[in-house]
């Protein structure tokens, strides 16, 4: 121990305390890692981070199910831990295009086991939230199990929890720097002192980009600001008991929520203009007027929000006596796609865990605990994986560029082959030209752009006729072309040249090469020269990783190749695992 009460040492150093790195210590110290220190510059139990002005609701049914698991696993917790309550929740649709889409949710519900779910009329709407304008909607999705939560207690307790089996929490200490040797995190500094550690996790949301440069590594996100107001008081609400009691309404149509906050309502938009900060640009706790993370109002860009949320609650939002008591620009972080960034850095036993909202907090650290000491996760993260992105997708102007576009995507409508707009023809083959010749339409793969289909190739369709097999709806036809299946005809019957510049490639060199493989690959690598063989690469439990192609070229010499979205997945999978471990010297 240090003479200042900082530990000099431990296994494990989680920095941030918000929802993300105290779950990150609980489920650390669930699986027995008690050598513990949590690092946290703000004060607590509120420091000042997103976790404090959340608006703390979660609604489980996502159209991706790894996110759909993580939130489930996330409320399941907040309701052990008696920081939950449910209110359920509305999403309306103001447009026939919106009913559509709550129709696949409704699909996406009942895919992934939530209950209960009901498509609503208008006056169904109008029975679950009697304060709204069913004029204005078309209809609604009802999801019973949605609720809200106290991430603040619930981080109380997590920290309690942990403290109580050895881990030791340091409140108002800043972290200056992050030492690696060997491209192994080693030690920790900050203004109280150094803590030596084997692993280090980095879960403190918007400045998470900042320490990871201390350490060499990057966590490609950026603080962004998301604003709201809360409208009060509301005579209706004075009437109940509690937080809340009445349905929170997603308006999605606008990007907007609202939602009942004991006599007050709580507006929240994503609509404005998309409004990004970067880390070393937040104020500190001294300099703040509410906390780091809660940045002035700029009513300009929530006026057009304002009017919206008064034509969907006009008796409630206009009542005598109610007005905007509170406004702020509060602060979250957005990734180039919209997912968290979890796993191990670049750095050695230097982990992410950022990016990550209220609603799935504790499911992922429950995960990422899984996957540091067990080797896996029970959860599929490789949507999630920080690893996931190439270097040109690490940089500010990518980071921006899609942070930017997808803000407004929030509760948008969002088609799976749908394709970004911004920072495009970054990768481009040496066949781009000639493929822009013959009408390609292209589509991204990790960068590069890929012909998805030629125009000159539409005489196909009258050549196979029926044989196409055209998509009679809207939605399943959308970002498709039937040109498609003609092409794949054609193929069969013919010959077809394919550009596969998209594909990732790397090498696996030196006299041990086929011993490393023959430990990674399930397949039997030991064959001749020349030979190459398909296979499936196996986790710790014995899930699926990935699938890929593996070239045996020299005795020495093995070149694999691996889809283009998976390449930085699976070359860093292959990498971790012929680096040895890292140990204290």
């Amino acid at each position: 121990m240090s003479t200042n009460g900082l530990p000099s040492s431990a296994q494990a150093v989680v920095i941030g305390a918000g929802i993300v790195g105290n779950s990150m210590l609980y489920h650390l110290s669930r699986l027995g890692w008690t050598d513990l220190v949590l690092l946290e510059k703000g004060p607590l139990p509120n420091p000042g981070g997103s976790t404090g002005h959340a608006s703390n609701f979660i609604f489980p049914v996502d159209h991706s199910k790894e996110m759909t698991t993580l939130t489930t696993e996330s409320a399941r917790q907040y309701v052990e831990l008696g920081v939950s309550v449910t209110s359920g929740g509305v999403e309306v649709a103001r447009t026939k295009e919106r009913m559509e889409e709550l129709n696949r949710r409704m699909s996406s519900a009942v895919s992934w086991g939530e209950e209960g779910c009901e498509l609503l009329t208008p006056d169904e709407v109008l029975e679950r939230v009697p304060f709204i304008n069913k004029d204005v909607v078309l209809g609604g999705f009802y999801t019973p199990r949605v609720t809200v939560v106290d991430p603040l207690r619930a981080g109380t307790l997590m920290r309690e929890y942990a403290q109580e089996r050895g881990a030791s929490v340091s409140a108002s200490t800043e972290v200056t720097a992050v030492d690696v040797e060997r491209n192994c995190v080693r030690r920790v500094h900050t203004d109280k002192g150094t803590v030596e550690a084997d692993y280090v996790f980095i879960a403190c949301g918007v400045w998470s980009p900042r320490v990871a440069r201390m350490a060499g590594a990057s966590i490609p996100l950026t603080p962004a600001v998301h604003q709201m107001i809360s409208v009060g008081p509301i005579p209706l609400f004075e009437q109940t008991s509690g937080e809340i009691e009445y349905p929170i309404v997603r308006d999605v149509d606008t990007n907007m929520y609202e939602r009942q906050n004991g006599s007050d309502m709580e507006v929240g938009s994503y609509a404005h203009r998309p409004i990004l900060i970067d880390a070393d640009d937040i104020p500190s706790n001294e300099e703040a007027a509410l906390s780091p993370t809660e940045l002035p109002f700029t009513s300009e860009d929530f006026d057009p929000q304002l009017e919206q949320a008064l034509e969907l609650f006009p008796e409630i939002l206009t009542v005598e006596g109610a007005g905007i008591r509170h406004a702020i620009n509060g602060l979250l972080s957005l990734t180039p796609d919209g997912m968290p960034m979890l796993g191990e850095t670049e750095v050695k036993n230097l982990w992410s865990v950022a990016a990550v909202w209220i609603k799935e907090g504790p499911g992922i650290a429950k995960a990422v605990a899984e996957w540091v000491v067990e080797g896996a996760p029970e959860t599929d993260l490789h949507s999630a994986d920080v690893s996931r992105f190439y270097p040109h997708q690490r940089t500010k102007r990518h980071v921006d560029a899609r942070s930017s576009e997808g803000y407004n995507r929030t509760y948008g409508i969002v088609h799976p082959m749908e394709q970004w707009l911004s920072n495009r023809e970054v990768r481009l083959s040496p066949f781009y030209e000639r493929e822009k010749q013959l009408g390609a339409t292209f589509y991204e793969t990790a960068g590069w752009e890929r012909p998805w289909w030629y125009e000159s190739n539409e005489p196909l369709l009258e050549e196979y006729g029926d044989r196409v097999m055209p998509r009679e709806a809207e939605w399943e036809s959308r970002w498709w072309s039937p040109i498609i299946n003609a092409e794949h005809l054609a193929m069969r019957d013919r010959v077809a040249l394919i550009d596969v510049s998209a594909f990732a490639v790397f090498d696996v060199v030196g006299a041990g090469a086929l011993d490393y493989l023959q430990r990674m690959a399930l397949a039997e690598m030991d064959v001749d020269v020349g030979r190459v063989v398909y296979t499936s690469i196996l986790d710790e439990r014995g899930c699926f990783k990935a699938d890929l192609t593996i070239m045996r070229l020299d005795d020495g010499l093995f070149r694999i190749v691996t889809g283009g979205l998976d390449g930085p997945r699976d070359r860093k999978w292959f990498g971790a695992r012929g680096r040895g471990t890292c140990s204290r010297p």
